[in-house]
Order: C-alpha cells, then sequence, then structure tokens
C-alpha cells in the first residue's frame, strides 16, 4: 500500500499513528510547516513507523539548530535556537540566517559559508562571540553541512538544504583563555613570560602605522632591556626562595612604573620577564629618545629604595640597555640585539645605570667582531705584512736595531695598526700564532739584512711579545727553533714584554725569561711608567732594556711653544739613572722633535724612536739606511 499523508494504518497492539508520527526511511529532512508524514514516498513503498522521530528530535534537541536553504533563508528552526536568539521559532522562518549569527562579518567566512550552501563543499565551521537575550555575551561555535536527500514538498524534486547548528563553548574558551595565561605569563612575578613578549613584539613590529595618522609615537618603538647587578649573589647567599620574592617584588615596581607610563599616546607599556633576573619593558609608541630614558631613570630610582622581603632588608641596583628607534626597518631580531648590546655597555661603564644605544659604538663592536672571526684565517692566507722603526743611538744618531710593527692588509678594511687587532688577538688566543708568524718573519728578514750588507754592524731586531704567548705555548723552543732556521744571533733578537705582562711574574714565565736571557735573547721591558712601576721586579728578572714610554717624553716640548713639564723631566733623568746603576740601557719611544732628543741625549738616554728619525717603514727603507747609518736628529 503507498503511503499516503496519513500514513498507513497501525497493526494491532501498537500505539495509535498520532502518538509516534511515520516517517519515510527515504527523508531526513522536511519543509516549513510539514511533517515527515507529509513527504511522499516512492510508489509500492509502505509508510511504517519509524524508531526515530526525526522532527520530534530535532524539535527537542538542546543543540540550537536551523534548516536552511539553498538561498540561505531559514526553513524551519527548534526551541533551542529561539531560546538562544531571543525570537519565536515560528518568527525565524525565512530570515536570514547569515544575518542571525553574523556570518557575513568577513569575507573569508562568507565565501565559506556559501560554498556549502551551493553543494561545492562538504563542511563549513566558524567561531562567533552572540548576544545573549539576557545581556550576556558567549562564544558560539557554528557548523553548517548539507542535508542529503532533500525534496520539495509539492513536486519531489530535489533540492538543497544545510543544517546550521550552533554548540555554546564559552566554558572551552575560558579554559583555552586560562590555559593560554598560564603558558605565556611567569609564574613567579605573574608578568608576561618571553613567549607573549615576543608575540607582542613581532605583532608590533608586522602591523604598520597608517600613513594619514600624525599621532606622537605611531611609527616609532622603544625598549629598555635590564637585569638586576648581583642577582646570583642573592640566591646564593639568601636561596632561591627569597630570590624568587625579590623578582616578584622587582616586577610589582616595574609594573608601578610603567603604569605611570600609561599618561602617553599609547598607554601603559608591556612589562615581561624574559628569564632569571632580566626584564623587558616595551613601548609600542614611543614619543623619542626622551621617553624611554625617563623611564629608565625612573625605573633605577624605584629599584634603588630597599625592599622588605619578610624582615629581609634588601638593596639591589639594575643595568638598563635603552633603544629607541622607527618601527619600518626594524627587526625583533635586530632590536633584541641592540638592546643586548646596549645593556652590556651598562655593565661594562660601572653598573647601576641606563645606557643609550650608539650606532657608532655599535659600529665599533660590530667591526671588532668581523676582525675576531677573521683573524686566524688571516695568518694562512697571509694577510699580514711587518714595517720596521729604526732604534737609534741618541748620542751619534746611528741605527742599533729596528722594532718589527706587524700591520695587517684587511680585504675589507685596508691597513690596519696593531692597536686594531692585538687586544682582540690576545683575547682569542689567536696571538700566539700571529706572534709565532711575526717571530719568524721578523728574524728572517733581519738575517737577509746581515748577509745582503756583511760590510755593516748587523742590526738587532726586537719583537713584541703578549703574555698569553708565554702562558699557552713553549716560546723558549720557538725563539729556539727560529733562531736556529734563520741562522740569526740570538744577541740580534730583542723580545718586548709590557710591564704590566712582567709584573709579579713567578713559575712558568719567570723560568721562560731566565731561559731566554740564557740563551742569549735580550728581555725589554715596554711602556715602561705607566704600570705598576715597581722597582722591586728589575733586580728579579732577566731584562735588560727599558722602553721609557712616550708620555713622558712628549712632556719634553719646548719647539711648538708647549711648556715642558719640570715632572717629566725628573722622573725620566731619575729612572735613566736608576737603570744605568742596574747596568740596564734605557731607549725613549716617541722622540718627534730635535729638542726632545737633544733634552734625552744630556740626560743619558742610550737609544731613541719615533718619528723625528723614521716612521715605521718597509724593509727596502731600511737596507737603504744601512748605507748611511747615522740619522740626523
Amino acid at each position: 500500500m503507498s503511503a499516503t499523508s496519513d500514513g498507513p494504518r497501525p497493526p494491532a497492539g501498537t500505539a495509535p499513528s498520532s502518538a509516534r508520527p511515520p516517517v519515510t526511511e527515504r527523508h531526513d529532512s522536511w519543509p516549513a510547516g510539514g511533517t515527515p508524514a507529509d513527504a511522499p514516498g516512492e510508489t509500492g513503498e509502505t509508510a511504517v513507523s519509524a524508531p526515530h522521530d526525526y522532527r520530534a528530535a530535532f524539535l527537542a534537541a538542546t543543540l540550537p539548530m536551523a534548516v536552511v536553504d539553498h538561498e540561505g533563508l531559514i526553513v524551519t528552526a527548534n526551541e533551542a535556537l529561539s531560546a538562544l536568539v531571543g525570537i519565536a521559532a515560528p518568527a525565524l522562518t525565512a530570515q536570514s540566517a547569515s544575518d542571525l549569527v553574523d556570518l557575513a562579518a568577513d569575507g573569508r567566512t562568507w565565501h565559506a559559508y556559501r560554498e556549502v550552501l551551493h553543494g561545492r563543499r562538504s563542511r563549513f565551521r566558524c567561531t562567533r562571540r552572540l548576544k545573549h537575550p539576557d545581556g550576556r555575551s558567549l562564544w558560539a561555535e557554528i557548523t553548517v553541512v548539507p542535508m542529503p536527500g532533500a525534496r520539495e514538498p509539492e513536486t519531489g524534486a530535489a533540492h538543497r538544504q544545510v543544517l546550521l547548528s550552533i554548540a555554546d563553548v564559552s566554558d572551552r574558551r575560558e579554559l583555552q583563555k586560562r590555559l593560554r595565561h598560564l603558558q605565556m605569563h611567569d609564574p613567579v612575578t605573574r608578568l608576561p613570560n618571553r613567549t607573549l613578549f615576543f608575540e607582542r613584539l613581532a605583532a608590533v613590529l608586522e602591523t604598520p602605522p597608517y600613513q594619514d595618522d600624525t599621532r606622537p609615537g605611531r611609527g616609532r618603538i622603544g625598549l629598555c632591556y635590564l637585569d638586576l647587578d648581583g642577582f646570583k649573589a642573592v640566591n646564593d647567599t639568601l636561596g632561591h626562595r627569597i630570590g624568587d620574592r625579590l623578582l616578584a617584588a622587582v616586577a610589582a615596581r616595574l609594573t608601578d612604573c610603567a603604569e605611570r607610563e600609561g599618561r602617553h599616546p599609547g598607554g601603559a607599556p608591556l612589562v615581561a620577564r624574559l628569564g632569571g633576573d632580566e626584564f623587558a619593558i616595551l613601548v609600542e609608541e614611543s614619543t623619542g629618545t626622551r621617553q624611554l630614558t625617563d623611564l629608565a631613570r625612573t625605573v633605577l630610582a624605584a629599584l634603588q629604595k630597599p625592599f622588605d622581603l619578610g624582615g629581609q632588608r634588601l638593596s639591589v641596583s639594575a643595568s638598563i640597555g635603552v633603544v629607541e628607534r622607527p618601527v619600518a626597518g626594524t627587526s625583533a631580531t635586530g632590536l633584541m640585539q641592540a638592546a643586548d648590546t646596549t645593556l652590556y655597555w651598562a655593565k661594562a661603564d660601572g653598573k647601576a645605570r641606563w645606557t643609550l644605544f650608539d650606532p657608532e659604538r655599535n659600529a665599533h663592536r660590530m667591526t671588532r667582531q668581523a676582525l675576531s672571526s677573521t683573524l686566524r684565517p688571516a695568518v694562512e692566507r697571509g694577510e699580514f705584512t711587518i714595517e720596521y722603526q729604526p732604534l737609534v743611538g741618541m748620542a751619534d744618531g746611528v741605527v742599533r736595531g729596528v722594532e718589527a710593527l706587524v700591520r695587517w692588509n684587511h680585504p675589507q678594511f685596508g691597513m690596519l695598526s696593531p692597536n686594531r687587532f692585538v687586544a682582540i688577538a690576545e683575547e682569542d688566543g689567536s696571538i700566539v700564532q700571529l706572534g709565532r708568524w711575526v717571530l719568524r718573519a721578523a728574524c728572517r728578514q733581519a738575517r737577509r739584512w746581515q748577509l745582503d750588507h756583511p760590510a755593516e754592524q748587523p742590526l738587532f731586531i726586537s719583537v713584541n711579545v703578549a703574555v698569553r704567548q708565554v702562558w699557552d705555548s713553549d716560546l723558549v723552543t720557538d725563539v729556539a727553533e727560529i733562531l736556529a732556521e734563520t741562522g740569526l744571533a740570538p744577541a740580534l733578537l730583542q723580545l718586548e714584554l709590557t710591564e704590566s705582562a712582567v709584573m709579579g711574574s713567578a713559575g712558568r714565565p719567570l723560568q721562560a725569561l731566565q731561559a731566554l736571557s740564557d740563551m742569549g735573547v735580550r728581555i725589554a721591558i715596554d711602556d715602561f711608567g705607566t704600570g705598576y712601576s715597581n722597582l722591586a721586579y728589575l733586580s728579579r728578572l732577566p731584562v735588560s732594556v727599558l722602553k721609557l714610554d712616550g708620555a713622558f717624553v712628549r712632556g719634553f716640548r719646548y719647539e711648538d711653544g708647549t711648556h715642558p713639564s719640570p715632572a717629566d723631566e725628573t722622573i725620566v733623568e731619575a729612572m735613566v739613572q736608576l737603570a744605568h746603576r742596574l747596568g740596564l740601557t734605557v731607549t725613549a719611544e716617541c722622540v718627534e722633535t730635535a729638542g726632545q732628543a737633544e733634552r734625552l741625549r744630556r740626560i743619558g738616554c742610550d737609544t731613541g724612536q719615533g718619528w723625528l728619525y723614521s716612521r715605521a717603514v718597509a724593509p727596502e727603507r731600511i737596507a737603504e739606511l744601512l748605507g748611511a747609518r747615522a740619522l740626523e736628529a
């Protein structure tokens, strides 16, 4: 029997059809005002009383739902949806579903929703913030899926319908929010942590200001990067519990300072703990360097006040690196590198202070880093060369020897003097390799002069030696091998060490110097008079020569109208006399005028070195001087 609008007669013993409306097994959607029994069945198909009443389930469901046609209009809605939006279910019919739940708020969401309506997409889901009739807000997850097998009630023709359902996910969102807060905040100080700080920083740098926005601070960013001076000592002496309480108290004061900054257009800065005792204060719309430096001063003043931690009174200070620059062209990595560098400067300059980023100083640092990274390979590539400056007898003007001065012919920075790279080489240990090369090249050159000019008195060669060469290499063995390799007599080699390097020498350095002296090599103390000037070690070390620092010689000025320093002359005269009594010779550095040379000669200085005689020159120029050994002073 074909199905009718009333459905088949129920068998005996079953409930009447009004208690359980029959449905066909082929339909799972219905039009407005219709029932599943109204849907036409296929010819010869018997309508049976189904075990599930889809319409009853739809209407009774606690999940807000609506059937929507292919034009986006509501066909039917359940009571749960009616309660959610505060509109009676019949009144929802023919309303736009997208307007009801704000699906047209952005183009991407609207496009995806329309794709499902037109059958070109199998599912769509989004999250929207909705307003409940009682005034509270809720987060809703909206799902739209096609309903297969839907047909027109009059003609039975297939048509497209979708089921729209709304799930209240407010509790889930709140849980996610709490979890994110825990993930993004430091448990000790309650401040944003490193992850949230960099997320916020990236957002600021990736969002350019509007071109027509002329408010102060738009398009600029500032950062105060600080850490506590001596915080490790607090943890080590008082324990981590007190250390954590101190960090929390510091965080509270930083937050107070930031809130006072809230009067600026950009609002209160973001205060974050980046780890350990490091904090950052991010000013998103900086009005200029003045704002950042004022903030740094405020922070320093706030932290200098003692902290009372449960009866434990502590005083701390902080070092702060301050960076302020345009957002355009700034990256998070570049900003943090600048801040970290500036914080290092603040600590190096004495701590308990703020330091503003200086591009010129940073360029010097970057150059220094570039030199450090290429110094070792440069020795192997042969980028170093040696120039020689004559050492002249003060009494007769005859060239007695030369000092070897290394130069770096850098492919990027040009010719560099020793003061640009020797300190770097001493720090990273490459001075051992470089020093060995200089010693070998200088000895080889001295021997070549000797062989090329056999009739002349041979020149001694003076080579600078860093104290690290004494500690980190077998200097005695190196010198012995080089002298044997080049054939230079030990008496023609003079090694110069600074006064501070040999001060207090004992153990291995003293043994090395003694062994070199026993070998016949002369030992000279360079820059004498500028270090500790402890004369006691002169009797213990195998020293042959004192080289007076040029600072004393500069006081011997007459020709340019500068009044000579009587104190300098007295000191030099006393040192020369003392050195001679100890059997040492004296060399004066930085001799630039004839007046200086004359005064040094009368005092009794043995040799002089300086621009008066010659600058450091190539080895070929020294060979020319050997023919006329006397240099006029």
